[in-house]
């Protein structure tokens, strides 16, 4: 259900967009632009290349998906850069809200692929930005030295058209497939997230994450 945009412009526990720091970089990132559709695009770019994706990244207690947190650390995986890109977007008064899906991953994340042990992937984020009268997608995740290393094709984003996955990788070689819609979020739905990679995955499987992170 849709709430009033003016609760996609408030600060949550996890989208922390008062903070000072996420404050001044949202600032420094939009300054020279007027329009919503361009700031759009910097805080983008800025999350998506400058914020390295990172697998491995901590995870397992509610600062790790704190804004601030994230931007500090400078890394994340893709829960974490959403949050983050929803915090910039609405400090600059662009209303933003978080979506998560199921996803299958094809692409040759060896280390990863063997402590998860399946390819499907429980609620990936991603964003949803309100610009020009819609709400419009937005995938920050893999950054663009990742992508040029893997034969990724970047998510490429211009403020009027979703930016998701692309299905194909640069090769023409099947790299990421949407399985299921759990809808948006104003808020980060810890408990929910932890809970569905519990029943997808087991206690096991996350303690081995947490290892190769460590």
């Amino acid at each position: 259900m849709d709430l009033p945009l003016e609760e996609y412009l408030k600060p949550t526990p996890a989208i922390d967009c008062g903070t000072r720091s996420i404050k001044e970089k949202a600032q420094e990132l939009t300054n020279r632009q007027e329009r919503i559709a361009e700031k759009a695009k910097s805080l983008f770019y800025f999350v998506r290349d400058e914020i390295k994706y990172n697998p491995y990244s901590p995870r397992y207690l509610p600062e790790h998906y704190q804004a601030s947190t994230i931007l500090d650390r400078g890394e994340g995986y893709c829960v974490q850069k959403a949050v983050l890109l929803a915090a910039l977007a609405r400090t600059v008064g662009i209303p933003a809200r978080l979506r998560f899906a199921n996803i299958r991953n094809y692409l040759p994340f060896g280390k990863l692929a063997e402590i998860m042990g399946t390819n499907l992937f429980v609620y990936h984020g991603y964003d949803e930005l309100y610009i020009e009268g819609k709400w419009i997608k937005a995938t920050p995740t893999f950054d663009l030295n990742m992508c040029q290393e893997n034969r990724i094709v970047p998510v490429k984003f211009d403020a009027k058209n979703n930016a998701i996955f692309h299905s194909h990788n640069k090769d023409g070689e099947l790299q990421i497939e949407y399985v299921c819609d759990h809808g948006h979020y104003q808020e980060l739905p810890l408990d929910e997230i932890m809970n569905a990679r519990a029943q997808a995955y087991g206690a096991e499987v996350a303690e081995r994450l947490k290892m190769a992170g460590a």
